[in-house]
Protein backbone atom coordinates (compact mmCIF):
# COMPACT_ATOMS: atom_id res chain seq x y z
CA UNK A 1 0.00 0.00 0.00
CA UNK A 2 2.94 2.61 1.07
CA UNK A 3 4.70 1.76 -2.38
CA UNK A 4 1.46 2.55 -4.11
CA UNK A 5 1.08 5.94 -2.35
CA UNK A 6 4.69 6.94 -2.77
CA UNK A 7 3.85 5.93 -6.62
CA UNK A 8 0.69 8.16 -7.20
CA UNK A 9 2.60 10.82 -4.89
CA UNK A 10 5.63 10.62 -7.75
CA UNK A 11 3.57 10.62 -10.92
CA UNK A 12 1.41 13.65 -9.32
CA UNK A 13 4.99 15.55 -9.40
CA UNK A 14 5.66 14.81 -12.47
CA UNK A 15 2.28 15.32 -14.34
CA UNK A 16 1.85 18.49 -11.90
CA UNK A 17 4.50 20.61 -13.94
CA UNK A 18 2.95 21.02 -16.86
CA UNK A 19 -0.43 21.42 -15.15
CA UNK A 20 0.93 24.26 -13.71
CA UNK A 21 2.04 25.97 -16.90
CA UNK A 22 -1.45 25.11 -18.34
CA UNK A 23 -3.46 26.78 -15.78
CA UNK A 24 -1.47 29.90 -15.74
CA UNK A 25 -1.96 32.23 -15.05
CA UNK A 26 -4.60 31.63 -11.88
CA UNK A 27 -3.82 34.89 -10.03
CA UNK A 28 -2.17 38.51 -10.51
CA UNK A 29 1.28 39.13 -11.83
CA UNK A 30 3.79 41.55 -10.80
CA UNK A 31 5.90 43.12 -13.51
CA UNK A 32 8.98 44.77 -11.78
CA UNK A 33 10.31 47.58 -13.86
CA UNK A 34 13.63 48.57 -12.73
CA UNK A 35 13.21 52.51 -13.74
CA UNK A 36 11.72 55.21 -12.56
CA UNK A 37 8.01 55.86 -13.96
CA UNK A 38 7.54 58.56 -17.12
CA UNK A 39 10.25 56.48 -19.51
CA UNK A 40 9.84 53.82 -22.68
CA UNK A 41 11.23 51.39 -19.91
CA UNK A 42 7.97 52.19 -17.70
CA UNK A 43 5.58 52.46 -20.71
CA UNK A 44 6.02 49.92 -22.79
CA UNK A 45 5.35 47.26 -19.84
CA UNK A 46 2.00 49.28 -18.80
CA UNK A 47 0.96 49.34 -22.73
CA UNK A 48 1.17 45.30 -22.44
CA UNK A 49 -0.11 44.62 -19.21
CA UNK A 50 -2.88 46.57 -19.67
CA UNK A 51 -4.01 44.37 -22.43
CA UNK A 52 -2.77 40.53 -20.71
CA UNK A 53 -5.06 41.62 -17.93
CA UNK A 54 -8.22 41.95 -20.08
CA UNK A 55 -6.86 38.59 -22.11
CA UNK A 56 -6.20 36.77 -19.03
CA UNK A 57 -9.03 38.48 -16.45
CA UNK A 58 -6.37 38.92 -14.07
CA UNK A 59 -4.20 41.48 -12.62
CA UNK A 60 -1.44 42.92 -13.85
CA UNK A 61 0.45 45.15 -11.74
CA UNK A 62 3.49 47.14 -12.78
CA UNK A 63 5.83 47.92 -10.11
CA UNK A 64 8.64 50.55 -10.32
CA UNK A 65 11.79 49.74 -8.44
CA UNK A 66 14.61 51.74 -9.68
CA UNK A 67 18.01 52.10 -8.45
CA UNK A 68 21.34 51.09 -9.16
CA UNK A 69 21.05 51.43 -12.91
CA UNK A 70 18.38 48.29 -12.69
CA UNK A 71 19.82 46.08 -10.32
CA UNK A 72 17.35 46.93 -7.55
CA UNK A 73 15.04 45.67 -9.45
CA UNK A 74 16.73 42.98 -11.15
CA UNK A 75 17.61 41.44 -7.84
CA UNK A 76 14.11 41.31 -6.19
CA UNK A 77 13.08 39.22 -9.55
CA UNK A 78 15.87 37.16 -9.77
CA UNK A 79 15.54 36.02 -5.97
CA UNK A 80 11.24 35.45 -6.67
CA UNK A 81 9.51 32.44 -7.10
CA UNK A 82 9.83 30.99 -10.54
CA UNK A 83 6.27 30.51 -10.83
CA UNK A 84 5.90 32.95 -13.39
CA UNK A 85 4.02 35.39 -10.96
CA UNK A 86 6.87 37.96 -10.89
CA UNK A 87 8.46 39.19 -14.06
CA UNK A 88 11.10 41.89 -14.96
CA UNK A 89 10.64 43.84 -17.59
CA UNK A 90 14.07 46.42 -18.39
CA UNK A 91 16.01 47.39 -21.02
CA UNK A 92 19.64 46.66 -21.95
CA UNK A 93 21.91 47.89 -18.66
CA UNK A 94 20.63 44.72 -16.11
CA UNK A 95 20.54 42.63 -18.36
CA UNK A 96 23.09 42.90 -20.64
CA UNK A 97 25.34 46.09 -19.90
CA UNK A 98 25.90 45.71 -16.29
CA UNK A 99 28.00 42.51 -15.83
CA UNK A 100 30.71 44.51 -17.84
CA UNK A 101 30.48 47.68 -15.30
CA UNK A 102 30.21 46.04 -11.65
CA UNK A 103 32.51 43.73 -9.79
CA UNK A 104 29.71 42.05 -8.29
CA UNK A 105 26.53 41.75 -8.73
CA UNK A 106 23.55 40.40 -6.56
CA UNK A 107 22.23 38.14 -9.31
CA UNK A 108 23.63 36.11 -12.55
CA UNK A 109 21.57 37.60 -15.67
CA UNK A 110 22.61 34.70 -17.70
CA UNK A 111 20.64 32.79 -15.53
CA UNK A 112 17.48 34.59 -15.89
CA UNK A 113 14.62 32.34 -18.12
CA UNK A 114 14.12 34.87 -21.43
CA UNK A 115 10.46 35.72 -22.16
CA UNK A 116 10.76 38.04 -25.04
CA UNK A 117 11.69 41.40 -26.29
CA UNK A 118 8.88 43.73 -26.79
CA UNK A 119 10.22 46.26 -28.81
CA UNK A 120 13.20 48.20 -29.70
CA UNK A 121 13.19 52.06 -30.02
CA UNK A 122 16.76 53.40 -31.75
CA UNK A 123 18.36 56.17 -29.62
CA UNK A 124 18.36 59.94 -31.08
CA UNK A 125 21.05 62.51 -30.24
CA UNK A 126 19.30 65.61 -28.59
CA UNK A 127 20.89 68.84 -28.16
CA UNK A 128 19.42 72.24 -26.05
CA UNK A 129 18.16 74.92 -28.21
CA UNK A 130 20.46 77.68 -27.33
CA UNK A 131 23.36 75.06 -28.74
CA UNK A 132 24.55 76.58 -32.02
CA UNK A 133 24.27 73.07 -33.85
CA UNK A 134 21.71 71.99 -36.51
CA UNK A 135 23.73 69.08 -37.64
CA UNK A 136 26.89 66.48 -35.87
CA UNK A 137 29.25 68.27 -37.61
CA UNK A 138 28.38 71.73 -35.77
CA UNK A 139 28.09 69.93 -32.68
CA UNK A 140 31.01 68.43 -33.03
CA UNK A 141 33.01 71.63 -34.19
CA UNK A 142 31.67 73.59 -31.62
CA UNK A 143 32.74 71.69 -28.87
CA UNK A 144 36.50 71.36 -29.96
CA UNK A 145 36.29 74.93 -30.54
CA UNK A 146 35.05 75.14 -26.35
CA UNK A 147 36.22 72.10 -24.63
CA UNK A 148 34.47 72.88 -21.29
CA UNK A 149 31.30 73.61 -22.96
CA UNK A 150 29.91 70.42 -23.67
CA UNK A 151 27.55 68.89 -20.72
CA UNK A 152 25.69 65.64 -21.32
CA UNK A 153 22.78 64.09 -19.45
CA UNK A 154 22.23 60.36 -19.21
CA UNK A 155 19.38 58.10 -17.49
CA UNK A 156 21.99 56.77 -14.98
CA UNK A 157 25.59 55.27 -15.33
CA UNK A 158 26.12 52.32 -17.42
CA UNK A 159 22.93 53.38 -19.22
CA UNK A 160 22.53 53.01 -23.37
CA UNK A 161 21.63 56.58 -22.98
CA UNK A 162 25.55 57.13 -21.18
CA UNK A 163 27.09 54.50 -22.97
CA UNK A 164 26.01 56.08 -26.70
CA UNK A 165 27.39 59.11 -25.94
CA UNK A 166 30.74 57.56 -25.05
CA UNK A 167 30.81 56.09 -28.40
CA UNK A 168 29.93 59.27 -29.67
CA UNK A 169 32.87 61.05 -27.81
CA UNK A 170 35.08 58.41 -28.89
CA UNK A 171 34.31 58.15 -32.76
CA UNK A 172 34.09 62.20 -32.67
CA UNK A 173 37.22 62.99 -30.40
CA UNK A 174 35.40 65.27 -27.90
CA UNK A 175 35.31 65.65 -24.54
CA UNK A 176 31.72 66.15 -22.43
CA UNK A 177 31.07 65.69 -19.02
CA UNK A 178 28.51 63.48 -17.63
CA UNK A 179 25.79 63.78 -15.70
CA UNK A 180 23.92 61.02 -14.78
CA UNK A 181 20.63 61.22 -13.43
CA UNK A 182 18.02 58.42 -12.09
CA UNK A 183 15.71 57.85 -15.32
CA UNK A 184 14.69 59.04 -18.49
CA UNK A 185 12.64 62.01 -16.91
CA UNK A 186 14.77 64.04 -15.06
CA UNK A 187 17.78 63.39 -17.43
CA UNK A 188 15.99 65.09 -20.21
CA UNK A 189 14.24 67.56 -17.71
CA UNK A 190 17.82 68.57 -17.46
CA UNK A 191 18.09 69.10 -21.40
CA UNK A 192 14.75 70.87 -21.48
CA UNK A 193 16.04 73.45 -18.63
CA UNK A 194 19.44 74.26 -19.94
CA UNK A 195 21.20 72.32 -16.96
CA UNK A 196 23.08 70.36 -19.65
CA UNK A 197 23.10 70.73 -23.44
CA UNK A 198 23.31 66.91 -24.49
CA UNK A 199 21.23 63.67 -24.20
CA UNK A 200 20.86 60.45 -26.25
CA UNK A 201 17.66 59.52 -25.38
CA UNK A 202 15.48 56.67 -26.54
CA UNK A 203 13.01 58.47 -29.36
CA UNK A 204 9.86 57.37 -27.60
CA UNK A 205 9.85 60.00 -25.05
CA UNK A 206 11.59 62.42 -26.20
CA UNK A 207 9.70 62.73 -29.47
CA UNK A 208 7.21 65.24 -28.69
CA UNK A 209 9.86 67.52 -27.66
CA UNK A 210 11.53 67.26 -31.13
CA UNK A 211 8.52 67.79 -32.46
CA UNK A 212 7.46 70.86 -30.24
CA UNK A 213 10.92 72.67 -31.05
CA UNK A 214 11.45 72.39 -27.28
CA UNK A 215 15.13 70.47 -28.39
CA UNK A 216 16.64 69.67 -31.46
CA UNK A 217 17.71 66.41 -32.69
CA UNK A 218 20.45 65.94 -34.83
CA UNK A 219 20.84 62.38 -35.64
CA UNK A 220 18.97 58.99 -35.18
CA UNK A 221 20.84 55.92 -33.84
CA UNK A 222 19.54 53.21 -35.79
CA UNK A 223 20.71 51.60 -39.17
CA UNK A 224 18.93 54.17 -40.74
CA UNK A 225 16.22 57.09 -40.80
CA UNK A 226 13.18 56.85 -39.08
CA UNK A 227 9.68 57.60 -40.29
CA UNK A 228 8.83 59.76 -37.08
CA UNK A 229 11.97 62.19 -38.56
CA UNK A 230 12.32 61.91 -42.16
CA UNK A 231 15.10 64.41 -42.05
CA UNK A 232 16.94 63.81 -39.36
CA UNK A 233 19.90 61.59 -40.23
CA UNK A 234 21.47 57.98 -39.42
CA UNK A 235 24.37 58.31 -36.80
CA UNK A 236 25.46 55.52 -39.51
CA UNK A 237 25.71 57.75 -42.71
CA UNK A 238 28.39 59.54 -40.72
CA UNK A 239 30.25 56.72 -38.87
CA UNK A 240 28.72 53.14 -40.56
CA UNK A 241 28.02 50.79 -37.52
CA UNK A 242 27.40 53.53 -35.25
CA UNK A 243 24.13 51.72 -34.37
CA UNK A 244 22.62 52.26 -30.66
CA UNK A 245 19.44 50.77 -30.07
CA UNK A 246 17.50 50.36 -26.85
CA UNK A 247 15.31 47.27 -26.62
CA UNK A 248 13.13 46.39 -23.83
CA UNK A 249 12.56 42.46 -23.02
CA UNK A 250 10.72 40.71 -20.28
CA UNK A 251 12.24 37.73 -18.46
CA UNK A 252 11.06 35.53 -15.63
CA UNK A 253 13.43 34.39 -12.73
CA UNK A 254 15.82 31.33 -12.70
CA UNK A 255 14.02 28.01 -13.22
CA UNK A 256 10.85 29.19 -14.53
CA UNK A 257 9.43 26.75 -16.44
CA UNK A 258 9.80 26.69 -19.97
CA UNK A 259 6.05 25.91 -20.83
CA UNK A 260 5.32 29.49 -18.69
CA UNK A 261 7.84 31.17 -20.54
CA UNK A 262 6.42 30.04 -23.91
CA UNK A 263 3.04 31.04 -22.88
CA UNK A 264 4.43 34.41 -21.75
CA UNK A 265 5.85 34.78 -24.88
CA UNK A 266 2.84 34.09 -27.61
CA UNK A 267 0.45 35.98 -25.21
CA UNK A 268 3.05 38.95 -25.87
CA UNK A 269 3.26 38.41 -29.44
CA UNK A 270 -0.30 38.30 -29.91
CA UNK A 271 -0.90 41.76 -27.79
CA UNK A 272 2.05 43.38 -29.98
CA UNK A 273 0.02 42.81 -33.10
CA UNK A 274 -3.16 44.28 -32.02
CA UNK A 275 -3.99 47.40 -34.21
CA UNK A 276 -4.25 49.62 -31.45
CA UNK A 277 -1.04 48.43 -29.44
CA UNK A 278 0.70 49.01 -32.55
CA UNK A 279 -0.13 52.28 -32.96
CA UNK A 280 1.05 53.18 -29.53
CA UNK A 281 4.05 51.78 -30.38
CA UNK A 282 4.85 53.34 -33.19
CA UNK A 283 3.22 56.78 -31.35
CA UNK A 284 6.94 55.72 -29.40
CA UNK A 285 8.49 54.76 -32.53
CA UNK A 286 8.85 51.28 -31.18
CA UNK A 287 9.68 48.75 -33.86
CA UNK A 288 7.59 45.72 -32.71
CA UNK A 289 9.96 42.06 -32.16
CA UNK A 290 8.00 40.09 -30.14
CA UNK A 291 10.41 37.21 -30.51
CA UNK A 292 10.76 33.77 -29.20
CA UNK A 293 12.73 32.73 -25.57
CA UNK A 294 15.12 31.37 -27.77
CA UNK A 295 15.58 34.32 -29.88
CA UNK A 296 15.73 36.69 -26.83
CA UNK A 297 18.40 34.25 -25.15
CA UNK A 298 20.46 34.61 -28.50
CA UNK A 299 19.88 38.37 -28.97
CA UNK A 300 21.01 38.78 -25.30
CA UNK A 301 24.24 37.07 -26.04
CA UNK A 302 25.04 39.08 -28.64
CA UNK A 303 24.07 42.44 -27.16
CA UNK A 304 25.94 41.38 -24.56
CA UNK A 305 28.73 41.50 -26.51
CA UNK A 306 28.25 44.54 -28.19
CA UNK A 307 28.02 46.52 -25.01
CA UNK A 308 31.26 44.72 -23.44
CA UNK A 309 33.27 46.33 -26.49
CA UNK A 310 31.85 49.48 -26.14
CA UNK A 311 32.68 49.51 -22.24
CA UNK A 312 36.41 48.55 -22.44
CA UNK A 313 37.24 50.37 -25.79
CA UNK A 314 35.81 54.10 -24.28
CA UNK A 315 37.28 52.53 -20.83
CA UNK A 316 33.85 53.34 -19.04
CA UNK A 317 33.90 53.56 -15.20
CA UNK A 318 30.94 53.74 -13.07
CA UNK A 319 30.43 57.68 -11.46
Amino acid sequence: MARVILLLLCTGAIFGIPAIAQDYPARAIRIIVPFPAGGTADLLPRIVGEKLAATWGQPVIIDNRAGAAGNIGAEMVYNAEPDGYTLLSAPPPPLVINPSLYPRLGFDPTRFVPVTVMAAVPNVMLVNTKVPANTVRDLIAWAKAQPDRLIYSSQGSGTTSHLTTEMFKAAAGVAATHVPYKGTAPALAALLSGEVNLMFDNLGVSLQHVRSGRVKALAVCGEKRVASLPDVPAMAEIWPGFVAVAWFGVVAPPNTQPRIAARLSGAIADVIKLPDVAKRLADLSADPVANTPAQMAAFMKEDAARWRTVIRSANVRLD
